[in-house]
């Protein structure tokens, strides 16, 4: 199952975060067992870590066969965040991703539900894509933003299923419903999967991919969850391409009717 973003095809629908794991063991086996294409990081924790010395997942991983999704957590306000998506970029071509000008869009001033904000995020996003990045912004999940979002140009929109890290599960269904069915960019499910069967049910909906992290990384054991999520994420797309069948309020037999001997 291939995600498209921007003209880039990605072989994984499975999009994980790099918090929250007990060490970086366990992430990077978690992070390969998934199978996924992109990986996204924390630029502010980032360049924390390297100025505090700490051990760094971003020197850990293969770039080569992992495309990094740099985002901007932490920020604020839509300067601090376009500041900081200039920081990722030169991270990412340090990395040697000469062509990676992705940036996952985060503008979150609400400290107690890491609600984002819509006008930072609309702002920011405005000025990043006239500077030629690929912008994946986070929003609440708000079909006219979204379609907002999509006519300056971002390369995709990623509504929140419910609040960051709470594993709350689909709580924002028929406006995701919505945003998918008017959205001719891909729709990244992002925040608030808890299980797999949340993951294949946002992606049974339509959804082009899911980011995941405390999901994972929270769980008992990480490594088996993230072969669960990539499992479930796959099953969740094939079945939204297959079609599903038309419920009926009356039962219809499996067997036929024709040709059954009378007693």
């Amino acid at each position: 199952m291939s995600l498209v973003i921007n003209e880039k095809t990605f072989s994984s629908c499975l999009m994980l975060g790099t918090g929250k794991y007990k060490n970086l063991k366990e992430a990077q086996e978690s992070i390969a067992i998934s199978e996924t294409s992109i990986v996204t990081v924390a630029i502010r924790r980032a360049q924390r870590a390297k100025i505090m010395g700490q051990s760094n997942l971003i020197d850990g991983l293969n770039w080569k066969k992992l495309w990094l999704l740099p985002n901007t957590a932490g920020c604020k306000t839509a300067e601090e965040a376009i500041r900081v998506a200039f920081l990722g970029q030169e991270i990412a071509k340090r990395l040697g991703q000469w062509n990676n000008n992705f940036i996952k869009l985060e503008v979150i001033p609400d400290a107690k539900y890491l609600l984002p904000d819509p006008i930072g995020t609309l702002k920011a996003a405005e000025y990043l894509v006239q500077k030629n990045f690929t912008v994946m912004p986070y929003i609440n999940a708000d079909p006219l933003l979204s379609k907002q979002l999509e006519n300056i140009g971002c390369a995709t929109v990623m509504p929140l299923a419910s609040p960051i890290g709470s594993g709350n599960g689909l709580q924002n269904k028929l406006n995701i419903q919505i945003i998918i069915e008017n959205s001719n960019i891909p729709v990244i499910v992002d925040a608030g999967i808890g299980t797999p069967s949340e993951a294949c049910h946002v992606m049974e909906l339509g959804a082009s991919g899911v980011l995941l992290n405390t999901a994972i990384a929270k769980s008992s054991k990480p490594q088996l969850m993230a072969e669960a999520m990539k499992h479930s994420i796959m099953s969740g797309r094939m079945a939204y391409l297959a079609g599903r069948m038309q419920k009926s309020i009356t039962a219809n037999s499996s067997s036929p009717v024709f040709g059954i001997l009378n007693s």
